[in-house]
């Protein structure tokens, strides 16, 4: 299983960005994908996970102002981040919790990465 973001980048206080994150590969399902984020020096940090029967999880800091979305037909799971604060600077990674359809065996995948910069 292979995880990849994209949609990062640089952005305004105030502004929006949405970040897109694809699962591909063979002989696998998605039951959960889920977005964390990390700034230098501290642990990766939770910020909204989504769960195949439509269950979603938001942190307190990102409550109002982010929405996680998912399409499981492509296995893609989106994170619309508005009213985007500084403090949201990070590299977000996107997690990926699997089954494997033949052998029944579960595991995860990490995405490489994305950089958010909320600056003036």
């Amino acid at each position: 299983v292979r995880v990849v973001e994209s949609g990062g980048g640089l952005v305004q206080p105030g502004g929006s960005l949405r970040l897109s994150c694809a699962a591909s590969g063979s002989d696998f399902s998605i039951y959960a994908m889920a977005w964390y984020r990390q700034t230098p020096g501290n642990q990766r940090e939770l910020v909204a996970s989504t769960t195949s029967g439509g269950h979603t999880n938001y942190a307190d800091f990102v409550k109002g102002r982010f929405t996680i979305s998912r399409d499981d037909a492509s296995n893609t799971v989106y994170l619309q981040m508005n009213s985007l604060k500084p403090e949201d600077t990070a590299v977000y990674y996107c997690k990926a919790d699997f089954l494997t359809t033949t052998q029944h065996i579960t595991g995860y995948r990490w995405g490489q990465g994305t950089q958010v910069t909320v600056s003036s």
